[in-house]
């Protein structure tokens, strides 16, 4: 897809302004329809993509690019819910993750339109890619799935317990925001790290976001502003499995939690947020984390329509940056040694730009070699 690559030079390079930098390659283009976030791609290659219900009409909530066109995933039926809290069906999804077994993994919020949710909305729905049938459905209980709460990303150890664990970014911004970890045996799930600092967004006196030479807010029609009040966004989880990054797109630091005190239900909360670690300046707001296996991660940038990589020796450099990245928005390492991104405008939405919806389409997912695979804790 030559015509989708734009520079020539290797990750790192100096650029001069708005030029290219990296080989940013077109993967699919969507020419009409919802804004999708999340994107995962199986060790097959299979590429499985998803809409949250956010106000644009989504006829399926995931589905696979199959032949170039989106197909409802698993099914049409699951795609078709009878309410917000049909624990049947996939209300509005806003992650969808293959685990280090091949499965894919589907983050329900349960709340389209961020309204308020009920028990059975917000779930994680195991879909085995080898029949493409429904073999696990977790339902989050709600004292762990708060009726603010917005289920953001998610991420796998399998080799925890008898079956693994996942844990969850919890991105509420009208309530409290932390993680979730989840017991894949059991169903059972805990809260940790509930409200911590390092969880929440900066307000605008400390951060700034910016897209697009703006400062990146919500604008009423009326004039009036407010600061973006997402939480724990992005998710990310160390090679090794030792820790846990995260951050707030309305941030430009981001954290990292010993997974050891996660999963303990003996260790204290405050003995928990006593492993959480800043982990310096990551050069710009992002709405998404990645790692590979070979130790290094990545994060991106939408104040420059970039990704960023810290090596594993700690340096920060630029992957890529393209005019193209409009609010890059999910990552995904697959096993051809490739991260995808989508990139869908977020900004651009009318509640940023008051009441006038600036999105242009196509909205896009685009991939750049890494020489690198997905980390793989089994």
């Amino acid at each position: 897809m030559a015509n989708g690559c734009w520079g020539t030079g290797p990750a790192g390079r100096a650029g001069t302004g708005d030029t290219p930098l990296g080989r940013l390659e077109v993967v699919h283009e969507f020419a009409d329809g919802p804004m999708p976030t999340g994107v995962s791609v199986s060790a097959g290659g299979r590429i499985f993509v998803n809409f949250p219900k956010w106000g644009d009409e989504v006829p399926a909530t995931v589905v696979e690019i199959v032949d170039a066109k989106p197909r409802p995933f698993p099914s049409a039926e699951w795609n078709s819910p009878a309410s917000d809290d049909d624990e049947n069906a996939l209300v509005s999804v806003q992650s969808i993750v293959v685990d280090p077994a091949d499965r894919l993994w589907i983050l329900d919020t349960g709340s389209p339109l961020f309204k308020p949710t009920q028990r059975g909305g917000p779930k994680l729905v195991r879909v085995d890619l080898d029949t493409d049938e429904v073999a696990q459905v977790i339902v989050l209980e709600p004292d762990v799935a708060l009726p603010t709460t917005y289920l953001n990303d998610v991420r796998f150890d399998l080799r925890r317990g008898d079956a693994g664990v996942a844990y969850i970014t919890d991105s509420a911004d009208s309530g409290p925001n932390g993680v979730i970890v989840v017991d894949l045996a059991t169903g059972e799930a805990w809260r940790r790290l509930h409200d911590h600092p390092s969880t929440k967004a900066l307000p605008l006196a400390e951060y700034s976001p910016v897209a697009e030479g703006r400062v990146f807010r919500e604008r009423d029609e009326d004039g009036s502003t407010a600061p973006v009040a997402m939480g724990s966004d992005g998710i990310a989880i160390s090679a090794d499995g030792e820790r846990l990054w995260y951050c707030p797109p309305a941030s430009r630091r981001w954290y990292s939690v010993a997974t050891d005190a996660l999963v303990d239900r003996t260790v204290a909360d405050d003995a928990v947020a006593a492993t959480v670690r800043d982990e310096g300046d990551k050069g710009g707001g992002s709405d998404s984390l990645e790692t590979d296996d070979a130790g290094r991660l990545y994060a991106t940038d939408y104040e420059h329509n970039a990704i960023l990589r810290r090596t594993a020796d700690g340096e920060l450099e630029t992957l890529v940056h393209d005019p193209r990245l409009l609010w890059p928005d999910t990552m995904s390492v697959a096993t051809d040694g490739r991260l995808y991104v989508t990139a869908n405008q977020l900004h651009r939405q009318a509640k940023y730009q008051g009441g006038e919806d600036l999105r242009v389409y196509p909205y896009s997912l685009f991939r750049v070699p890494i020489d690198a695979g997905p980390v793989r804790l089994r």
